[in-house]
C-alpha cells in the first residue's frame, strides 16, 4: 500500500437501508446503515484517518457503500468484495404502531468475514481498533475474526474500542452476554449504552456498571446517557460530562456518532473528559437531521458550537 495506514479501524457490517417515505405506499428511500460504518464516518468527519475492515457483496449495494466511504474519506482498501454473498439490506416501514425494522442480512458478505481475511498489517499499525456487539453477533466466522483482530491489535500496541450494541434479533441473550463479557476483557476503551450494559452486566447503578467494566480491564469507560450526556470513568477519576440540549428530530445513530467523535478526539490527544465534551456536542448536533449519516456534523461545525 502506497498510502499511510489509518489510525482508526473498525470491524463489522454495513448495510443498505430502505426507509418507507410514505405510510402505506410502496416507496422507499435508499440510505445507509450499520453502527460501525456510522462510527467511522463520524470519526472521519472529525478529522481522524479511518478505515473499514469488512466485506460487501459484488453487487450494486456493495458498490454504493464503497462509494459512500470513499466520499467520506474512509479507507476501503481493507474491504473485501465477496463474489458469493450479498450485501445486507434492511427495510424501515411506518405503520400504526410506529416503525418496524426488517433485516435481510443472514448469510451476508460481512457475516461470512473470517480471520484469514484480516489485514494484520493495518490492524498492527492502527492506534484504535473499534468493534461492537453487532460485529460479534453477525456470524460465527465474523465473531472469530473479531477476537483475532482484538488480540492482534493489543499485541501490537493498538487500543481496542468496543460499543456494546446489543441486538437480540441477532442472538440469544445468554450467548450475547457470554461473548460480550469475553470481548470486554480485551477492551481498552468501552463505549456502552445504558440499555445494553444494564442487561449484560446485571447492574442498574452507573458506578456499579463502571466498576464492573474497569475491573474487566477497560482503562476508559464512556457510558452513554443520551441527552444527559456521558458518565466518563478512568481508574482514577469519574464524572458526568453533561450533554448539549438541542431540538432533536431523529436520534438514529447518535450513539455511533458519539463513539466516532470520542475516539477521533482521543486519537488526536484529548483526555477522555475533553473528548466526551466534544463528542456530546457532535452527537447532539447529529439528532437535528434525519437518518444516521447525513446529519453527522463536521469538526468545524462542532468546534463553532463548542465556542458558543
Amino acid at each position: 500500500m502506497a498510502h499511510s495506514m489509518p489510525s482508526v479501524l473498525a470491524l463489522g457490517e454495513a448495510m443498505i437501508e430502505f426507509n418507507q417515505s410514505t405510510r402505506n405506499q410502496p416507496n422507499y428511500l435508499q440510505g445507509f446503515g450499520g453502527d460501525v460504518s456510522n462510527f467511522l464516518i463520524a470519526a472521519s468527519r472529525q478529522g481522524a484517518s479511518t478505515g473499514f475492515v469488512s466485506a460487501v457483496g459484488n453487487d450494486q449495494f456493495g458498490q454504493l457503500l464503497l462509494d459512500l466511504w470513499r466520499t467520506e474519506n474512509v479507507d476501503t482498501s481493507t474491504v473485501r468484495i465477496d463474489e458469493t454473498a450479498p450485501t445486507g439490506v434492511y427495510f424501515v416501514s411506518h405503520g400504526e404502531s410506529g416503525h418496524r425494522f426488517d433485516y435481510l442480512r443472514a448469510g451476508s458478505a460481512a457475516s461470512r468475514y473470517a480471520s484469514a481475511h484480516l489485514p494484520l498489517d493495518a490492524i498492527a499499525a492502527a492506534k484504535v481498533v473499534h468493534l461492537s456487539g453487532i460485529s460479534l453477533a453477525i456470524g460465527v466466522s465474523a465473531c472469530d475474526a473479531a477476537f483475532t483482530a482484538m488480540d492482534h491489535a493489543r499485541s501490537h500496541g493498538a487500543k481496542v474500542s468496543f460499543d456494546t450494541n446489543l441486538r437480540l434479533k441477532l442472538w440469544p441473550l445468554a450467548r450475547a452476554r457470554a461473548v460480550m463479557l469475553e470481548a470486554l476483557r480485551m477492551t481498552d476503551i468501552c463505549l456502552p449504552s445504558w440499555d445494553d450494559v444494564t442487561v449484560i452486566t446485571g447492574h442498574e447503578d452507573k458506578d456499579a456498571i463502571v466498576d464492573f467494566l474497569l475491573a474487566l480491564g477497560s482503562k476508559v469507560v464512556a457510558l452513554k446517557l443520551g441527552r444527559e450526556g456521558a458518565y466518563i470513568a478512568t481508574p482514577n477519576e469519574r464524572r458526568v460530562v453533561p450533554g448539549r440540549v438541542v431540538n432533536a428530530v431523529d436520534a438514529t445513530g447518535a450513539g455511533d456518532c458519539f463513539g466516532g467523535a470520542f475516539i477521533a478526539r482521543i486519537v488526536a490527544g484529548d483526555d477522555p473528559f475533553m473528548a466526551a465534551r466534544y463528542a456530546n456536542v457532535a452527537a447532539a448536533l447529529s439528532t437535528q437531521g434525519f437518518g444516521a449519516v447525513a446529519p453527522i456534523p463536521t469538526r468545524k461545525t462542532v468546534e463553532s458550537a463548542l465556542a458558543e
